[in-house]
């Protein structure tokens, strides 16, 4: 029976018989998390896809490849739905013994024909590396800037490669132990707390007073950080999105800490976010930025520790926290280091067109 691929619809809820092709694809993207990394620390849950399927800022199309009833291959396209973008991401992943068949560049192709439709130019994916997969011997691809380096040996370099996608950033991908530390982020804390800037913290919901200036700082985002040499379509952001930002985190079962640095004019100067996933005793450390004109006050390092503390307050159990940074963010990292970040991994960010 030849491997067929299909749209995979996005279901009304989970449990249904509407959503047994969605969980299978799920099941599958789990499966590789595990084979990439020895356990689920990366993995979604169906309802953190699920909820991330129902962005109306961020758009998502699912598909899957099937031999029979099982799940050998997924792809997904996803894109800013904002007038003036020109860029749209591609995930695609295959199933171990459907690999080097031809399988892979079957859903590529899909997924891009999304973005193709979609007029689209420029085409995103990312390779995920564990520390230990960048040992590998041979040559090694470098990205236009930073220092870090990949193996140009291994499978997903090597596929990328081929499909006329280039490496236009890295990122390290680290981690903290946070467990029994939360003494050491608390002195750390109070000794930097001299500054013009107030730092204030909130949990799941941004109080309504900061709603429009948090909006404002996060559409800086995607202007402020260190690019490489990616193309990146501005982020629209006002206060319904930042709304529905928290609605799909908590509708996926997924908490946020949240600390904002407040200028003495009342203005939102910077931020960092910490994502809890349920069922795991990690967090993900997402967003951090302090926006351009705030910068040399240490507003970085003082948010960071102060969502720290209040995650060993929060969750107490939550153990390991991962970050991912630009290798040419030379101010982020060096934040991450004298907290005691830890390599873990490396991030390839590709692009074609």
């Amino acid at each position: 029976m030849p491997i067929e691929i299909r749209p995979v619809r996005v279901p009304a809820a989970l449990g249904t018989a509407e959503s047994v092709e969605f969980e299978r694809m799920v099941e599958l993207a789990t499966a590789i998390e595990i084979e990439r990394w020895g356990d689920d620390r990366f993995a979604f849950t169906a309802a953190e896809l699920l909820a991330g399927a129902r962005d109306a800022y961020r758009r998502r199309r699912f598909f899957a490849a099937w031999d029979g009833d099982a799940c050998v291959g997924r792809a997904t396209a996803d894109w800013e739905d904002a007038p003036g973008a020109t860029a749209g991401d591609v995930v695609v992943e295959v199933a171990p013994r459907y690999r080097r068949s031809g399988l892979g560049s079957r859903l590529l192709a899909t997924a891009e024909g999304v973005l193709n439709e979609l007029g689209r130019t420029v085409f995103g994916a990312f390779v995920d590396l564990p520390i230990a997969a960048l040992d590998a011997p041979g040559d090694r691809i470098t990205a236009p800037q930073g220092e870090a380096s990949i193996p140009a040996s291994l499978p997903s370099v090597r596929f990328a490669a081929r499909h006329g996608y280039t490496l236009r950033q890295l990122e390290r991908q680290s981690g903290l132990d946070v467990a029994g530390r939360v003494e050491r982020f608390r002195a750390a804390l109070a000794a930097r707390e001299a500054s013009g800037y107030r730092i204030v913290g909130w949990v799941d919901r941004t109080p309504d007073e900061l709603v429009d200036g948090y909006a404002a700082a996060r559409a800086r985002m995607a202007l402020d950080v260190p690019a490489g040499g990616l193309t990146i379509d501005e982020e629209h952001w006002d206060a319904s999105r930042v709304r529905a930002h928290e609605a799909q985190s908590l509708g996926g079962g997924r908490r946020l800490l949240v600390q904002a640095a407040i200028a003495p004019d009342g203005s939102v100067a910077g931020y960092t976010e910490l994502e809890l996933p349920p069922g795991k005793r990690l967090a993900y450390q997402s967003d951090t930025l302090v926006v351009a004109a705030h910068r040399g006050h240490g507003l970085g390092m003082r948010m960071k520790l102060a969502n720290l503390v209040l995650l060993a307050q929060l969750a107490p159990d939550r153990e390991t926290v991962y970050t991912w940074n630009a290798d040419e963010n030379e101010h982020m990292l060096a934040i991450n280091i004298a907290l005691g970040f830890e390599p873990t991994g490396i991030s390839g960010e590709w692009q074609r067109g």
